[in-house]
């Protein structure tokens, strides 16, 4: 018997075949805004659905309307549908913040993927909508973090505020300044992000006093690996990793 877990995004949705070891074998992905359309959402569940999969289905989500769309449909077909902030997570991590629900489910998958998978003080850095910083101890406690404007977002909203300049595919390749506008802006966004994410980075360790295994996740993460002056891994499934957990303890 296999299962499936899923992390709905502000930008991706992504859902996971899951094997009896817990190890993933398929992944499904889509826009969100697209599951908001009965059509699509039909197209890409059907898909998913074709395997045999226990009828319990877990899912980090931080689009409320996407996940009660979802969950609606898939009801239908007697799926159970969780969402883990809704699960005693605390049986697996202890939460050092002031208010649970004010914490992004990926976030806390993250933090849990990191600390089941490197058994270390844990940094995550995840390249979404937002940029995001958690950190989880060695221990299993999770202490919070940063929240950053995310690198495709602010692209857009530059061009959309702006009479002449174009939206931008960033080129690993940057110069230290540009002498046309592409490179100007490539310029400003690599170096840019690269001095944010080094400062945050910094500031977090010498105020915890502690040092951290620097884990990058989402779509900018292997671009931005070589500028970051701690060596980081990449680990582009650490969220599903976290929610795989979470379902391992809690609903298996």
């Amino acid at each position: 018997m296999t299962f499936l877990v899923g992390d709905i995004g502000n930008t991706l949705t992504k859902i996971c075949l899951i094997n009896f070891n817990f190890k993933i074998i398929k992944s499904f992905s889509i826009e969100t805004n697209k599951l908001n359309k009965t059509k699509y959402q039909n197209i890409f569940f059907n898909k998913i659905l074709k395997y045999k999969v226990n009828k319990k289905i877990l899912f980090s989500s931080v689009v409320p309307l996407i996940y009660k769309v979802i969950k609606k449909n898939l009801s239908k077909k007697n799926y159970k549908i969780f969402e883990l902030k809704n699960l005693k997570i605390n049986k697996i991590v202890t939460l050092n913040v002031n208010k649970i629900n004010q914490v992004g489910s990926d976030r806390i998958a993250n933090a849990i993927g990191a600390y089941e998978y490197y058994k270390n003080n844990c940094l995550v850095i995840d390249f979404g909508t937002a940029t995001t910083f958690d950190i989880i101890s060695k221990k299993g406690i999770y202490e919070g973090g940063v929240i950053a404007p995310g690198v495709n977002l602010s692209i857009m909203n530059l061009n959309k505020f702006t009479a002449s300049l174009p939206i931008l595919k960033l080129r690993s390749n940057a110069k230290s300044y540009g002498k046309n506008t592409k490179d100007a802006l490539n310029a400003g966004f690599i170096w840019g992000y690269q001095g944010l994410i080094n400062n945050i980075i910094k500031k977090i360790t010498l105020t915890r006093k502690t040092n951290y295994k620097i884990i990058l996740t989402g779509g900018y993460a292997s671009l931005f690996k070589k500028y970051l002056i701690n060596k980081p891994i990449v680990d582009q499934n650490i969220t599903i990793k976290g929610i795989t957990r979470i379902y391992k303890e809690l609903l298996e």
